[in-house]
């Protein structure tokens, strides 16, 4: 009896060191799983910033069209010297132009003088 006892131990001892290497290599498998997973997350946030970085660059790509479709933009947008000096002894300067006031102020030009004044404040957007 004590020979089956001893051996009753010597199993129990033996499958007691097969549950602490088990417990041993599950202990550093969930710091891989961690270590893993924190490489995924790292990885989601890199996708997250080259997408917002692909955005911002396609923004600045449509500002810089736009502001290059500006600068070849053949319209004047502002107006002589003259036609300014002229309109501000009638007391109309900067800003949206009156109509009735302009017609006032326009009234000793001739029609073609009128015409090209009126010309040159659309084409500064001075008027509508």
């Amino acid at each position: 009896m004590v020979e089956r006892l001893e051996a009753a131990a010597a199993a129990l001892e033996k499958a007691l060191s097969l549950v602490e290497e088990r417990v041993a290599a599950a202990t550093s498998l969930s710091g891989e799983v961690e270590r893993i997973s924190a490489t995924v997350d790292q990885s989601r946030r890199e996708a997250e910033l080259t997408e917002k970085l692909a955005a911002v660059e396609r923004e600045l790509a449509e500002v810089k069209a736009a502001s290059a479709q500006n600068v070849l933009n053949p319209l004047r947008r502002t107006m002589p010297a003259a036609t300014a000096e002229m309109l501000a002894k009638h007391g109309i300067g900067e800003g949206p132009v009156d109509v009735h006031a302009l017609d006032a102020a326009l009234s000793g030009l001739s029609l073609e003088q009128r015409i090209a004044v009126k010309t040159q404040l659309l084409r500064a957007g001075a008027i509508a």
